[in-house]
């Protein structure tokens, strides 16, 4: 009895020991498959550090003016001296952009002593009523100028030195979207007002809803953007005071016309007035209507008086990929068939064309899932490039609970950090290098890195979030508040922290590490807008006083995607293929 009791005890011993073997021997999944509470702790704290040295410095150095230039720890507004410099002037208006982009995120980092001091100084210190042109919904990618183009001296860019900042050049700057004020300061107003606390009593006393009140202003001051086009599809820029300058282009991109859903719904929805859920629905259906007649594609760029295409590219980037998230966000907040329908259609269109590679991500042979440009004309492959936007996409996938599909193109853009410790704007997969080489401290990776750890629980994710961190904190990090990387290649730096790094890239890192976060506890009743606001999903969202004629709700649920918690989401041979692509090998052997 004892020997047959030694041996069963043997055998036993020999199972257990065969189990765990793999993840004795192999550093692939021993780093990628753990992520101690240590290092969880070490993060947490790392990116809290992150925020606050970022936030305090521009409140110290930039406020009231819109962004800080984090190398000389100065502010940064509207070019009131060149009005055409859109790259500065398509978002920066003398509205202390940084300061409202950032209230919602004090929310997450649960400072609510310091949450109620910024609604102060916003409601003092802000107004709408100025003389500047902004770019009204959507960003601008950036296009490498040669120095002929460049027409004039912008701000001086900077290489990283064992002595500070180095003056080497001049750079371009970038514009961003105006959407996202209206969308931080709904999404404060909403915690301001939430009754259930979800995430915390933020209620002040004296909150009368001026918050409210600012976002109906503006958006008010965005309505003449909608008159005068023979299609209904807005102008790309108004003034703020004066509406649509003569000479302003006809020329307006998919994802900026057409990503007005959330925040002019939500705002409609609020003030019991459907006139701006409607001119977004109105506009979305004319794009939709649009679509090419033999592929059923929309291209990037269109013509807002004829509806002709002026931009024929048709991908996941920028000019399109909000466009896509909002048919979905809009279904998940409002509850509106109509928009799901058309969010289903899409997504069928964009497996079926722009999609290469195996069938399955995690499982099969055959070249890496990617998303590549076509021409909406007939399909074809366009160029070999893909874009940093697209990035967050695997974000939208994982709300539609495609995790698989997410998965992959995730680890695309991964290991392109892994090889730059940056996102470079543009990479030609094909030549395996940059085609733009800047990096402006851009969310997708960290959005799509959070994202799908919430849906997964896999280490992996926690470790990805990591690496981000400790590459912003070695190759962005200057006197004042994290400066954009102007070259992913020799990190040289641009004097600029904008907007978004305070309101989404620290804010989705930080909710990434604090797992027992509020925001964490309540997340399958939130919604982010696509600048990382957040919405609660509420009655209010869901029964407008107003008519919406064939508009109606329903309930969907996606069936949960299982993936073995204690081992990387991709095996090693799959992620290695995915690292070739970025031109760098994995690092381990075996």
């Amino acid at each position: 009895m004892v020997c047959l009791l030694d041996f069963f005890l043997f055998w036993s011993l020999v199972a257990v020991i065969v189990g765990i073997y793999p993840f004795i021997i192999d550093n692939y999944t021993s780093k990628y498959a753990t992520f101690t509470s240590e290092e969880l702790l070490e993060a947490k704290k790392a990116t809290r550090e992150m925020f606050y040295f970022a936030y305090e410095n521009y409140i110290r150095h930039a406020f009231p003016m819109d962004e800080l230039d984090p190398i000389n720890c100065c502010g940064r507004g509207y070019d009131h001296l060149h009005p055409s410099n859109i790259n500065i002037n398509d978002v920066l208006g003398d509205y202390s952009l940084s300061l409202i982009e950032s209230l919602d995120t004090l929310v997450v980092f649960e400072n609510r002593t310091e949450f109620h001091n910024a609604i102060r100084m916003v409601i003092d210190n802000v107004s709408f009523e100025r003389n500047v042109t902004v770019q009204v919904f959507e960003a601008t990618i950036r296009k490498p100028k040669t120095s002929s183009e460049v027409g004039r001296k912008l701000k001086g860019l900077y290489r990283k030195t064992n002595l500070g900042a180095e003056r080497i050049g001049f750079i371009e700057e970038v514009s961003s979207d105006f959407r996202m004020i209206i969308g931080s300061l709904l999404s404060a107003h909403l915690i301001l007002t939430d009754d259930s606390h979800m995430l915390g009593n933020y209620a002040l006393s004296d909150y009368d809803g001026e918050l409210l009140t600012m976002a109906h202003d503006l958006a008010i001051r965005l309505l003449p953007a909608f008159n005068g086009t023979k299609t209904g599809i807005p102008f790309p820029r108004v003034n703020l005071q004066s509406g649509v300058k003569e000479g302003t282009t006809d020329e307006n991109c998919v994802a900026g016309a057409g990503s007005l859903l959330l925040e002019f719904t939500v705002l409609s929805r609020l003030l019991g007035d459907g006139t701006y859920e409607n001119l977004a629905r109105r506009t979305n259906r004319k794009l939709w209507s649009l679509r090419n007649k033999v592929t059923g594609l929309l291209g990037n760029v269109v013509n807002i008086q004829t509806g002709e295409w002026k931009g024929v590219i048709s991908g996941l980037g920028a000019g399109l990929d909000s466009f896509y998230e909002y048919l979905l966000k809009a279904f998940v907040l409002f509850g509106v068939e109509t928009d799901l329908k058309m969010f289903q259609e899409a997504y069928s269109l964009i497996i079926n064309q722009l999609r290469r590679g195996r069938d399955r991500c995690v499982l099969g042979e055959g070249e890496t899932p990617m998303y590549v440009n076509v021409d909406m004309r007939d399909g074809s492959l366009l160029n070999t490039w893909i874009d940093a936007l697209q990035a967050s996409f695997a974000a939208v996938q994982v709300l539609n609970g495609d995790i698989d599909e997410a998965v992959c193109i995730h680890a695309i853009y991964y290991s392109l950090w892994k090889r730059y410790d940056a996102l470079p704007e543009r990479y030609n997969w094909r030549l395996k290098i940059p085609d733009v080489y800047f990096y402006p401290l851009r969310p997708e990776l960290a959005e799509s890195t959070y994202m799908l750890y919430r849906a997964t629980q896999n280490p992996f994710y926690l470790r990805v979030g990591f690496d981000i961190l400790q590459s912003l904190n070695t190759f962005a990090r200057v006197k004042c508040g994290y400066a954009t990387v102007h070259n992913v290649v020799d990190k040289s730096l641009e004097d600029r922290m904008e907007s978004f790094f305070l309101s989404e890239t620290v804010k989705y890192l930080y909710l990434l590490f604090d797992v027992n976060n509020a925001v964490n506890r309540n997340e399958e009743r939130i919604l982010f807008t696509t600048e990382g606001h957040i919405i609660p999903i509420d009655k209010r969202m869901r029964n407008p006083v107003y008519d919406t004629p064939q508009y109606f709700s329903c309930n969907h649920s996606c069936g949960a995607f299982k993936l073995d918690r204690h081992r990387p989401p991709l095996d090693q041979p799959r992620l290695a293929q995915i690292f070739r692509l970025a031109g760098i090998g994995l690092g381990f052997s075996g």
